[in-house]
C-alpha cells in the first residue's frame, strides 16, 4: 500500500526548492537598486548576479555524492539551513565590499545546491513509477514559483529596506523550510546490501545516461532564449509598456509551471519519459522557428510564439530528471541528478550572453532560428530506443497482452 506521507514529502521538497530558488535566482531583481546604491557598472553587477549560480555549479555533484551515501533528509536540511544563514548574514551586514557580498552569495549557492541534488532523489524514493512523472513535474514547478515570488517581493523590499537587506526574507524562508524538511521529509526505505556484495555498477558505463544529460542540456537553450529575451523583445520591438510586458511574462511563467506538471502526468500515462521528451524537442524547435517567422513578418505571431514557447520549452525539464534518476538507480541517482543539474546550469549560464551577442549583430529572427538548432539536435540525441522499461509498466503491458 502506498504511503500517504509521500504527498507531504513532495510538499516539503517543493517548499525547499522554492525558497532556495528565490535566493539563487532572485538576485537579478535587485539590480536596479544595487546600481543606484553602489554605482556599479553592468559588468560588476553581472558578477553579483552570477555568484549564487556559480556556487550551485561547483557543489551539485559533491552534494549528490553525499546524498547517495547518507540519505536525503539531513543533507537537504543542512544545505538549506546554511543557505539561509549565509544569506541572512549578507542581509544583516549589507557589506560595502562587493567582493565580500559575492563571496557570501557563492556560499549561499553552495548550500542551495543540496536541495537540487536531494529533493529530486527524495521524491523518486517515495513515489512509484506510475506516479513519478507527475510528482517530479510538481517538484519542478518550484523554480518558476521561486522566481515569481522573488520578482513580486524583492524589488519592493529593496526600495524599502535596501538591496541586500531585502534578501533577509528569502533567507528566513530557507531557514523555515530547513526545519520543515527535518520534521516532514523522512528518507525513503533503502534496499540493504549484504556484506561482500559488490557495489552497483556505474550507470555511466553506458552512453544512455550521458545522452539524456546532453539532450536535456540542448533543450535548455530554447527555454532560456524565451525567458531571457521575451520581456526585452516585447518592450523594445513590440512597443509594450514594461508593466504590461512584465504581467505577460509572469503569466507565462505560471503557465509554464502547469506545463511541467502536465508533461509529467503524460509520461506516467504512456510509460516513458524520453518519448514525450523527444516530442517536446520537436515542438520547441517549431516554436522558435515560428517566432523567427513572426519577427520577420507579423508581430502578433512572434508574441503568440513567446506565449506558447513559455510552456513548451520548459515542459521537458521534469522528464529528464525523472529519466535520469530511474536510469541511474537508487545508489547513483544523487550523483546523476547532480550531473544533470550541472550540465543544465552551464548551458543556462552561457545561453543569454551568446544569444544576446548573435541578436545584437543580426536580429531576433536570426538568433532564435540559430537557437532552434539545439532542440533539433536533441531530437537525435535523446535515446528513446534505449530507455529502460520500468518493471511496473512492463508488468501492466504483459497483463494487457494476456487478456
Amino acid at each position: 500500500m502506498r504511503s500517504r506521507r509521500r504527498w507531504a514529502v513532495l510538499a516539503a521538497g517543493v517548499a525547499a526548492q522554492t525558497s532556495a530558488s528565490a535566493v539563487v535566482y532572485g538576485v537579478p531583481f535587485l539590480v536596479p537598486m544595487l546600481r543606484d546604491e553602489r554605482g556599479l557598472s553592468l559588468a560588476a553587477v553581472g558578477v553579483v548576479v552570477a555568484a549564487p549560480t556559480l556556487g550551485l555549479l561547483v557543489a551539485l555533484i559533491a552534494w549528490g555524492a553525499v546524498v547517495d551515501r547518507v540519505g536525503e533528509r539531513l543533507p537537504m536540511a543542512a544545505g538549506l539551513g546554511a543557505c539561509g544563514v549565509v544569506t541572512g548574514v549578507l542581509a544583516l551586514l549589507a557589506p560595502r565590499s562587493i567582493p565580500v557580498a559575492v563571496g557570501l552569495l557563492v556560499l549561499a549557492g553552495i548550500g542551495a545546491a543540496s536541495v537540487n541534488a536531494a529533493s529530486g532523489r527524495l521524491i523518486m524514493g517515495w513515489f512509484d513509477v506510475d506516479e513519478r512523472g507527475l510528482a517530479m513535474g510538481i517538484r519542478q514547478t518550484a523554480q518558476p514559483l521561486g522566481v515569481a515570488a522573488a520578482g513580486l517581493a524583492l524589488p519592493t523590499l529593496a526600495l524599502r529596506e535596501g538591496s541586500f537587506a531585502a534578501l533577509g526574507w528569502p533567507a528566513l524562508a530557507c531557514l523555515v523550510c530547513a526545519v520543515l524538511v527535518l520534521v516532514v521529509a523522512a528518507d525513503p526505505p533503502r534496499a540493504s546490501r549484504a556484506p561482500g556484495d559488490a557495489p552497483p555498477a556505474s550507470p555511466y558505463r553506458s552512453v544512455v545516461l550521458p545522452r539524456v544529460h546532453a539532450a536535456s542540456a540542448l533543450l535548455v537553450l530554447p527555454q532560456f532564449a524565451i525567458s531571457a529575451f521575451s520581456l526585452e523583445y516585447l518592450v523594445r520591438e513590440q512597443g509594450w509598456a514594461p508593466a504590461a510586458a512584465g504581467f505577460f511574462v509572469a503569466g507565462a511563467q505560471i503557465a509554464g509551471a502547469g506545463g511541467r506538471i502536465a508533461s509529467g502526468w503524460w509520461s506516467d500515462r504512456v510509460g516513458s519519459r524520453l518519448r514525450p521528451m523527444r516530442q517536446l524537442a520537436v515542438a520547441s524547435a517549431a516554436v522558435l522557428l515560428v517566432f523567427a517567422f513572426g519577427d520577420l513578418t507579423t508581430g502578433i505571431i512572434a508574441v503568440a510564439a513567446i506565449a506558447a514557447g513559455s510552456i513548451i520549452t520548459v515542459a521537458d525539464n521534469g522528464l529528464a530528471f525523472t529519466a535520469t534518476a530511474e536510469i541511474a538507480g537508487t545508489a547513483w541517482s544523487g550523483r546523476a541528478l547532480g550531473v544533470q543539474n550541472t550540465t543544465q546550469n552551464i548551458v543556462a549560464t552561457a545561453a543569454p550572453p551568446v544569444l544576446g551577442a548573435v541578436i545584437g549583430v543580426s536580429s531576433y529572427a536570426a538568433g532564435f532560428a540559430l537557437a532552434a538548432l539545439a532542440p533539433l539536435a536533441a531530437i537525435a540525441v535523446t535515446p528513446v530506443a534505449a530507455e529502460p522499461v520500468p518493471e511496473r509498466v512492463a508488468a501492466r503491458a504483459a497483463a494487457a497482452d494476456g487478456e
